[in-house]
C-alpha cells in the first residue's frame, strides 16, 4: 500500500530527557556509520523534502553534529540558475553527488520537478509526468553501484506551521528564514500534499525508500531521522555482505565519551556559578 500523508500521526511526542539520552547514543552511532561508509567506500545520499518550517534544517543539524565534518556536504537547493536551465534538470544534481565514502545531504532535491515545478507551472505536465520514471532510473543507477539513498519527507500540521512562521517573524535571528513566498505557499498546501502523495506512490522503492516523518514535535522528528538513517545503512551493509560493526577503536570511543562528559561538566559548573 502506498504511503499517504493522511495516515501520518502528527501527535507523536518525545520528552526532553529521553530526547537527550537517545540523541547522544544515536549521534555516536551515526559517527560510527560514517566511518564505516568511508572505510568501505560507500557513498550516502540523504534527501530532505517537506513543507516549509517542517524542521528539515534542525534534523540535518543533529544528523551531522557529531560526525567528521571533512566527510559530508549539505547542498541547499533553490531555483536553478539561468546557465543550469540549458541542461536537463538532473544535470546539476549529478555534479553534486558525493565521492564514494562521503555523505551528501540535499536540502530540497531533484524532486522539485514533481513538486514546486509541477505546482507553480515551471514544468509542463508532460515534463513532470515523465520525471517519475527518470528519477527512478537515476536513483537505480546510483544504488546499483556504491551508493545508498534515503529520502525523508518532514511534515507538520497547518497549525504548527503557522506557529513557527509567527515565531520566525518575531525573532530577528530567524526572520531571514521567512519570505513572502512562504506565506503564499500556505494557500497551496493541499496541492503540495496531493503532489507528495503521488510522488510517494511512484518513487517509493525498496532500495530508495521514502521515510515520512511527523514533525510537529521537533525532538521526535530529529530522533526518527537518525534512527531511520542508521537502520537503512545497516540493512544496505548486510545486502553487501558487510556488518555495521563498531569501526571506532576503544581508544577513540573513550576519547569521544570523555570529551562529551567534560563539556557537560563544564556547563554544569558554569550554571552553579
Amino acid at each position: 500500500m502506498a504511503q499517504n500523508l493522511k495516515n501520518l500521526d502528527l501527535s507523536i511526542e518525545l520528552d526532553k530527557k529521553m530526547y537527550k539520552k537517545k540523541l547522544k547514543v544515536l549521534q555516536y552511532e551515526m559517527l560510527n556509520a560514517q566511518q564505516f561508509l568511508l572505510k568501505n567506500k560507500i557513498g550516502l545520499i540523504l534527501v530532505f523534502e517537506g513543507l516549509d518550517a517542517a524542521g528539515k534544517g534542525g534534523a540535518i543539524k543533529r544528523l551531522v553534529e557529531r560526525i567528521d565534518p571533512r566527510g559530508y556536504v549539505v547542498h541547499p537547493i533553490s531555483a536553478p540558475q539561468p546557465h543550469e536551465l540549458r541542461y536537463n534538470y538532473l544535470h546539476r544534481f549529478w555534479r553534486k553527488l558525493p565521492q564514494h565514502g562521503q555523505v551528501a545531504i540535499f536540502d530540497r532535491s531533484w524532486y522539485g520537478r514533481v513538486l514546486v515545478e509541477r505546482i507553480e507551472g515551471f514544468a509542463t505536465k508532460d515534463e513532470w509526468s515523465r520525471a517519475y520514471e527518470e528519477i527512478n532510473n537515476f536513483e537505480e543507477m546510483l544504488t546499483a553501484g556504491d551508493y545508498i539513498i534515503i529520502k525523508f519527507w518532514l511534515h507538520v500540521s497547518d497549525g504548527e506551521q503557522l506557529k513557527r512562521f509567527t515565531e520566525r517573524e518575531a525573532n530577528p535571528y530567524k526572520a531571514w528564514k521567512l519570505t513572502d513566498e512562504d506565506w503564499r505557499n500556505r494557500e497551496k498546501t493541499p496541492y503540495y500534499i496531493e503532489a507528495a502523495n503521488e510522488m510517494f506512490e511512484k518513487t517509493d522503492k525498496k532500495n530508495t525508500p521514502w521515510i515520512l516523518v511527523a514533525g510537529d514535535d521537533k525532538k521526535y522528528a530529529r530522533i526518527h531521522v537518525l534512527q531511520e538513517t542508521i537502520a537503512h545503512i545497516e540493512r544496505e551493509a548486510q545486502k553487501r555482505g558487510l556488518h555495521l560493526t563498531n569501526v571506532l577503536d576503544n581508544g577513540q570511543a573513550q576519547h569521544i565519551e570523555s570529551s562529551q562528559e567534560a563539556v557537560q561538566e563544564k556547563k554544569e559548573k558554569q550554571k552553579v556559578k
